[in-house]
């Protein structure tokens, strides 16, 4: 594996323990993964923020990190913690896990991470462009950007993106590469078109090809679609690139003619639905997963105009960046009338578990990790369907 004389002297320690031990890890990740070099990149987006799937542990890492004097030196920006950072009393967060949680977030912070806190911060202040090489590690905002914008990264885990912000370049291997970018395998889709529609298509062809890079003809998804569909695919699947026909900026360059062609319609889409569903019945409803986009603020605020919470013990979270929520002032008025709009969180990294059991979301890829991640059984419709019970 090649270094240049730069990368050679930060291995040796030359630039800090903490840059040491980044680009360590980085370079071990390359030989793993037979890169030939390391290539700069633009910005990184890491997980492992939330106390509950760190732990103590992950709070020990950080902080050897931060007494070593890590600093990030490219722009970095933060997944989702275990609770909104003001309003966590009312996500029944016990003070002892709110403490620790801050801990994690002051220690990013040290090391130069924006604390912004959101699975999609490409809606927010870190927006890739075509042809950059990032290192992202939130398996949908990976995928939205390796498919929607054209970025350049792999799956990475927390400790790898973390290290490759420390010394702002990444393994030269995998995504990062012209030739395995192409598809895989074709999809020809039919749907509805809706969100909802989106998210179970997603569902479907996740189960269907594993890893593979889909190429999708049949549908013409917007950014909140394409968002949808990209997590359940990372969930159900672990789909980290796809193409779509006529929208993704690398679609026209593959010859397609020597692939499978599967077909995605009314069947696969009940028996992705089907594996989702196993309650009937919820204790919480909680949208925002990935966070609501300021369309989806707009749009459920405009469902549950003049509508009324019906005496019901169900819960419901809307969980969205801060930032969106400050743009949707008067949209969040509307919602707080039905629940908590709650931002830097989510109801899968949130410590749910424990207080309810069974949990209602118009997500796929929430509807695959609340069984694994909170212990929840879970009712995955759309927005009108999953309101029924509470308005």
């Amino acid at each position: 594996m090649y270094l240049s004389k730069e990368e050679e002297r930060t291995l040796d320690g030359e630039k800090g323990e903490s840059s040491r031990k980044a680009m360590e890890l980085v370079v071990a990740l390359g030989k793993i993964y037979g890169a030939n070099d390391l290539v700069e990149i633009t910005s990184a987006h890491l997980s492992g923020a939330s106390y509950k799937t760190i732990g103590d542990g992950g709070v020990r890492y950080l902080e050897d990190m931060v007494k070593g004097g890590a600093k990030v030196t490219t722009r970095s920006t933060l997944n989702p913690i275990g609770m909104d950072r003001e309003r966590w009393k009312e996500m029944h967060i016990t003070p002892e896990f709110a403490e620790k949680q801050l801990k994690i977030i002051e220690l990013y912070g040290s090391m130069g991470v924006k604390t912004t806190c959101s699975c999609t911060p490409y809606m927010n202040e870190n927006v890739p462009s075509l042809g950059d090489h990032v290192a992202w590690a939130e398996s949908s905002a990976l995928s939205f950007v390796n498919s929607f914008i054209g970025a350049r990264t792999n799956r990475e885990g927390g400790p790898g993106a973390l290290a490759a912000a420390i010394i702002g370049k990444t393994a030269n291997y995998g995504l990062h590469l012209d030739e395995n970018r192409k598809p895989t395998v074709v999809i020809e889709a039919d749907i509805d078109g809706s969100l909802f529609s989106h998210s179970m298509l997603g569902q479907a062809v996740g189960m269907a090809i594993g890893n593979g890079i889909p190429y999708f003809r049949g549908i013409k998804p917007t950014v909140d679609d394409a968002k949808t569909m990209a997590a359940a695919m990372a969930a159900s699947g672990s789909v980290a690139l796809f193409h779509v026909e006529g929208v993704t900026p690398e679609a026209k360059k593959f010859d397609l003619n020597d692939l499978e062609t599967i077909s995605i319609g009314k069947k696969e889409l009940e028996a992705a639905y089907s594996k989702l569903n196993t309650v009937d019945d919820v204790q919480l409803i909680a949208l925002g997963c990935p966070h609501l986009s300021v369309k989806e603020v707009k749009d459920i605020a405009a469902f549950l105009k003049g509508k009324k919470k019906k005496n019901s013990d169900t819960e419901i979270w809307f969980c969205t960046s801060a930032k969106i929520r400050d743009e949707c002032r008067d949209e969040v008025k509307i919602l707080e009338q039905f629940g908590p709009v709650l931002a830097d969180t989510c109801m899968v990294v949130a410590p749910i578990e424990g207080v309810f059991d069974r949990t209602g979301t118009n997500s796929g890829k929430a509807g695959n990790y609340l069984p694994t991640l909170c212990s929840q059984k879970v009712m995955c419709r759309d927005l009108s369907a999953l309101m029924e019970a509470v308005i």
